[in-house]
């Protein structure tokens, strides 16, 4: 279901499709999202060292260049105008990364932070979440068998350099029905 930085672009009919490949009676299926930030050697996030390159580079890329759109957007007299307008197929998936970073003040947070780039996959996650809660909703219902319990974990992938281990930073954990009611919030406090 996923695509650029983690966003779940085949939507519904990736979810039905997913679906309908969970063994009855009595299946379960486990749904992972999340975007991912890197962590270069010099502990610098949004950056990663990678085999083979003198020097860091931007981890992750989408997310960085949809920064750097919300900083020129936010920068502008014209603003940022809420729906989405897609003026090329060609870069669909980072035109719709670019509008969820601005949308309901994700953009101002970002940029505003002490530290953008580590805020940036958290607005990212929020987006994301939105997303896969309505695709959940919209596609688990006629799709998913009965006696199925989802298990939905969201979070960020940190990448880190060679020799230190990567880490997930769980943001979600819910068991839900086959219809994508929730069960059970398994980080609720």
């Amino acid at each position: 279901m996923g695509g650029l930085p983690g966003f779940p672009f085949g939507g519904k009919t990736s979810f039905g499709a997913f679906a309908h490949h969970i063994p009855t009676p009595k299946g379960s299926a486990l749904v992972l999202f999340g975007p991912h930030v890197g962590v270069d050697s010099t502990g610098v996030v949004g950056k990663i060292d990678r085999r083979g390159m003198a020097n860091s580079g931007a981890c992750c890329g989408s997310a960085v260049a949809a920064l750097k759109n919300a900083q020129a957007v936010l920068n502008s007299e014209e603003g940022f105008e809420s729906g989405l307008k897609l003026d090329c197929f060609l870069d669909a998936q980072q035109q719709w990364v670019a509008h969820e970073l601005l949308d309901e003040g994700r953009g101002e947070r970002v940029v505003a932070a002490a530290n953008p780039q580590a805020m940036l996959p958290r607005a990212l996650f929020e987006a994301q979440k939105t997303a896969m809660h309505k695709i959940i909703a919209a596609a688990a219902p006629g799709n998913v068998p009965e006696g199925t319990t989802i298990a939905v974990v969201g979070g960020i992938q940190i990448n880190t350099p060679a020799g230190v281990s990567d880490f997930f930073l769980p943001l979600v954990f819910e068991l839900r029905n086959a219809d994508g009611t929730l069960i059970k919030d398994l980080l609720a406090r």
